[in-house]
């Protein structure tokens, strides 16, 4: 941080505090817009940042509506649909995917999030781990994290030596040219923020005890080394950007926006529409004279603490 305001940087802080505590009131609220005016309870004293918020949410499960009107078209057309989210630590892959994935059925769209590889699979072809999760007709896979973890994490942390990163820019673009070749639509996310927006946000998982579990040895040598992270993701995207996978960036440092701005360009990339379901009809329950609901034992019942 280069002309350092304390003042500025609580009230960074603090709002980026805030945010996370709305991250899980998203989940709590009901999908209807005329219950928004009560989410000013926990919002910022200033009307313009209430304001905000309440657009936020307005532009948030609209979105997400359009969201399961694609799904119904994944599935409805059988459509194959893989969407990678790369980037630094805390620069907000994981809080958009959990915002597209939120209202919509797992068993069409799952996400993918692969641990360091095995002992094993360090000895396989490269690409190998990932190709089991790829979608099959009628499925969308979002990878948190993909193949690119060579050009990126295992590069700067000298998990692979530059001959095995070379030899990844060379097979990527036609690896995936082969998956899109297959029918598969590839779309790949960078998610970018600044030096100065990571700071604040590993700072506020450190104050946060809900979120501290977030920030691993890796993260914070990951800052640490940051130039080389930029080093390494520019050469990435100079050589794996393909028509036919090219990469798009979403700036990051407004982590609303860039949620917002990713779902809208994400259903920007996919020519679908509304499929028409037949009217569901509830049918009456069937009772029967004889019928005893057997009661739950006692010791057996959750107490009732709440």
């Amino acid at each position: 941080m280069n002309a350092f305001d304390s003042t500025d940087f609580s009230k960074r802080l603090e709002r980026e505090l805030i945010d996370g505590y709305d991250e899980e009131f998203e989940l709590e609220i009901e999908d209807r817009i005329g219950h928004l005016g009560d989410l000013s309870a926990s919002a910022p004293d200033s009307d313009a940042e209430r304001i905000a918020r309440q657009h936020y949410f307005k532009e948030l499960f609209r979105l997400q509506a359009e969201l399961v009107k694609l799904q119904d078209w994944i599935a409805a057309t059988k459509q194959k649909v893989v969407v990678l989210f790369e980037g630094r630590d805390s620069a907000g892959k994981g809080g958009a995917i959990k915002r597209i994935t939120q209202r919509l059925n797992p068993r069409v769209c799952r996400v993918v999030a692969l641990p360091a590889p095995s002992d094993r699979e360090r000895t396989q072809w490269y690409f190998q781990r990932y190709v089991p999760h790829l979608p099959a007709a009628g499925e969308m896979v979002l990878f948190d994290r993909s193949w690119y973890n060579r050009a990126g994490v295992e590069r700067v942390m000298n998990f692979c030596g530059e001959d095995d990163v070379e030899e990844f820019f060379r097979s990527v673009p036609e690896f995936e040219r082969m998956l899109v070749r297959s029918g598969i639509r590839l779309i790949k996310y960078w998610f970018s923020i600044t030096d100065d927006e990571q700071h604040v946000r590993f700072l506020s998982r450190i104050h946060d005890p809900m979120k501290q579990w977030k920030l691993s040895p890796m993260d914070l040598e990951s800052r640490r080394r940051w130039e080389l992270y930029t080093k390494a993701k520019e050469d990435m995207i100079d050589r794996t950007h393909i028509a036919e996978a090219r990469w798009w960036v979403v700036p990051g440092n407004d982590k609303k926006a860039a949620r917002l701005n990713c779902i809208h360009h994400l259903l920007s990339q996919l020519d679908y529409h509304a499929i028409e379901h037949p009217p569901i009809d509830l049918p009456p329950r069937e009772r029967h004279p004889d019928y005893v609901r057997s009661p739950v034992p006692p010791e057996m019942e959750v107490p009732s603490v709440y």
